[in-house]
């Protein structure tokens, strides 16, 4: 008998019917199905499961589940929803979704460095004006977050000529660039930024980091690029800064409420551009077959794949 690998999403997701096809094509030798096809007896017998933010009360409908595999990269809303479970939870870790962020960090880096904001409202206003151009090489570009996706982004916009730089909290980072950890090298890298991209995972200690402490120790002009999560900025905090024109941009693609709500200050702001979380969608083909090898790798030897920190959040 194949084993059966339940798939379980949020309430209303749209792409359930697609990501079981893909699952089932790479997975041949079990059996990929929506959760709630599952008989009684099936649900007992389930040991893994493969997730994208399913409801809590549905994976307690699985008495046996030793772990789950998310296809997200960023699992905070599941941490959060099994906090008291300690069920071990595997995330993506996809060189696809690493290289598409890149791809997007140095897409929108060239915007802001380029004044596209600028020319876009000199446009609206018609007035022909050319603006001082600034080399890359004289722009410095700054992410907060130096694993599997920051250390790409970094080293794709040290090709194209920026100057870099790099914190984490163990102040690793890719070779050849320039790297900081702690509250000092945290300032230190801030003072010399020009751009800064935010590409941290939400943790406890992550939640608001961004504020207004943190946004002043940037220079005058400086612009920033949300593509983490919403909850590592403080909102109210952003807004004084690009209000007050110490902050010059900020491209947004994570909020604290998606969708982002129609009355909401970002729309409008004439300061801000606002994505729909589209920075770094998870390519499908690619990530089942991630989770397909990790999935016969556990079918064969009973081990479960590294799992999520659950004291860090990542």
């Amino acid at each position: 008998m194949q084993p059966v690998i339940p798939f379980i999403a949020a309430p209303g997701y749209r792409f359930t019917t697609q990501w079981v096809d893909v699952l089932q094509q790479a997975l041949p030798e079990c059996t990929v199905v929506p959760v709630e096809f599952l008989s009684s007896d099936q649900r007992t017998q389930v040991e893994v499961a493969v997730v994208a933010n399913p409801d809590p009360q549905t994976l307690r409908l699985l008495p046996n589940l030793k772990w789950v595999h998310s296809v997200w990269a960023g699992v905070e809303r599941l941490l959060s929803d099994l906090q008291d479970w300690q069920l071990p939870v595997v995330r993506l870790k996809d060189p696809e979704l690493a290289r598409t962020m890149a791809e997007a960090v140095l897409a929108w880096a060239m915007y802001l460095h380029r004044d596209m904001p600028a020319y876009r409202q000199l446009q609206a206003e018609r007035r022909w004006q050319p603006l001082e151009y600034t080399p890359a090489r004289a722009r410095r570009v700054s992410v907060l977050g130096t694993g599997e996706l920051g250390g790409t982004a970094l080293k794709l916009l040290q090709q194209t000529g920026f100057q870099v730089s790099g914190w984490s909290r163990r102040g690793n980072g890719p070779e050849g660039v320039r790297c900081f950890s702690g509250e000092q090298g945290l300032q230190a890298m801030l003072a010399e930024t020009d751009i800064l991209v935010l590409l941290l995972p939400l943790t406890p200690q992550t939640r608001g980091l961004v504020n207004a402490a943190l946004l002043k120790k940037l220079p005058a002009g400086a612009a920033l690029i949300n593509f983490a999560r919403g909850d590592i900025v403080d909102d109210a905090d952003l807004r004084t800064a690009l209000d007050t024109k110490h902050l010059r941009h900020a491209v947004l693609d994570v909020f604290s409420q998606e969708p982002l709500p129609a009355p909401s200050w970002h729309w409008s702001h004439p300061s801000v551009t606002v994505l729909p979380h589209i920075s770094a969608p998870t390519t499908r083909d690619t990530a089942a077959q991630i989770v397909a090898q990790n999935l016969r790798r556990w079918l064969a030897s009973g081990e479960i794949p590294e799992s999520v920190d659950l004291q860090q959040g990542y």
